[in-house]
């Protein structure tokens, strides 16, 4: 029998992984809420498959895992992982990339709109008991007259341009390992991350977080955003430096955020972009429908399920083929 450790979940039951795994053989062990790291470290010391959700896999935790064959993650990013760590002891991470794409970037044109038409903001003014516009009229933008700078041109990134073009508005994207052509093939423009910086009215973020990525907004890069300029994050919160953001909205070099990610998340109550009137939030439920979160748990079962079978293994991040 598979023995199959679940470190942390947030669904209301496991039954779509016990429906695909039990009839393989697979004995399911689960903890709802991330263990502490002793405990971790002795849930997933013997087992034959590891899924995770946000618990820390780390370096320490790996190096328990007497028998894994592969960890496999409930999402896109795999920053909870120390792939390197599994690399080394030639144990394969999967992740589940393209089961929300259209959540996130419907989220994303979501936030957008809202900070760029103030939805929220007029609609508490009526709320209150008010009529009539709520902001300065400046604050109410149109999209055809704006400029876009997208952050990262994977999935996500491209179906957020895939909307954007319906809105008329020019289109800028950074993305280095992605060929110039591709980008123009899209109907975009490429740039270099301070050119689009620095002409970008809206900028978004769609790039995983990577020691090359981690606060690549900071006090330097986020000086050189277009005074203004509104940031929208639905990637990873450590993308941004949180006291630099909060710097630039104060002064209001930057104008509005709108943030479905934080470092750290939850967002620390006594953080002050909690009562900032120019901040718009969600939860990190970018990704969500019940339609995704079906198929993600499919998914992360369907890898597991290779792995007892012996095939090959879907979506490897970190280099170790099986």
């Amino acid at each position: 029998m598979s023995r199959v450790v679940v470190t942390d979940y947030t669904f209301d039951s496991l039954d779509v992984e016990r429906g695909i795994l039990e009839p393989l053989g697979c004995e399911i062990i689960a903890s709802k809420k991330i263990p502490p790291h002793e405990e971790l470290a002795r849930l997933v010391a013997d087992a034959d498959h590891v899924i995770t959700q946000f618990a820390p896999v780390k370096a320490a935790v790996i190096a328990t895992m007497r028998r894994a064959r592969v960890i496999v993650r409930y999402g896109v990013g795999v920053d909870n992982v120390d792939l390197d760590a599994a690399r080394a002891r030639g144990i394969p991470v999967c992740n589940v990339p393209d089961y929300c794409t259209d959540e996130v970037a419907d989220h994303t044109l979501a936030l957008l709109l809202a900070t760029t038409r103030q939805v929220l903001v007029n609609g508490n003014h009526v709320r209150s008991g008010a009529w009539g516009l709520a902001v300065p009229l400046a604050a109410m933008k149109a999209l055809r007259d704006l400029t876009v700078g997208v952050v990262g041109f994977g999935r996500i990134g491209r179906e957020v341009v895939r909307r954007l073009h319906g809105f008329k508005c020019r289109v800028l994207v950074h993305d280095p390992v992605v060929p110039e052509a591709a980008v123009r093939d899209a109907g975009c423009e490429p740039a270099g991350l301070n050119d689009l910086l620095g002409s970008s009215d809206v900028v978004t973020l769609h790039c995983p977080s990577t020691a090359q990525t981690r606060h690549l907004l900071r006090g330097d890069t986020i000086a050189r955003m277009k005074p203004g300029a509104i940031l929208i994050n639905v990637a990873r919160g450590d993308l941004v430096e949180p006291a630099a953001l909060i710097d630039a909205l104060k002064s209001g070099h930057v104008s509005a955020a709108a943030l479905d990610v934080f470092d750290p998340e939850p967002i620390p109550a006594d953080s002050p972009v909690r009562t900032m009137d120019n901040v718009f939030f969600s939860s990190h439920v970018a990704s969500t429908s019940a339609r995704a979160v079906r198929e993600l748990r499919r998914a992360v079962a369907a890898a597991v399920a290779a792995a007892v079978r012996g095939e090959p293994l879907p979506h490897v991040v970190n280099g170790v083929m099986r």
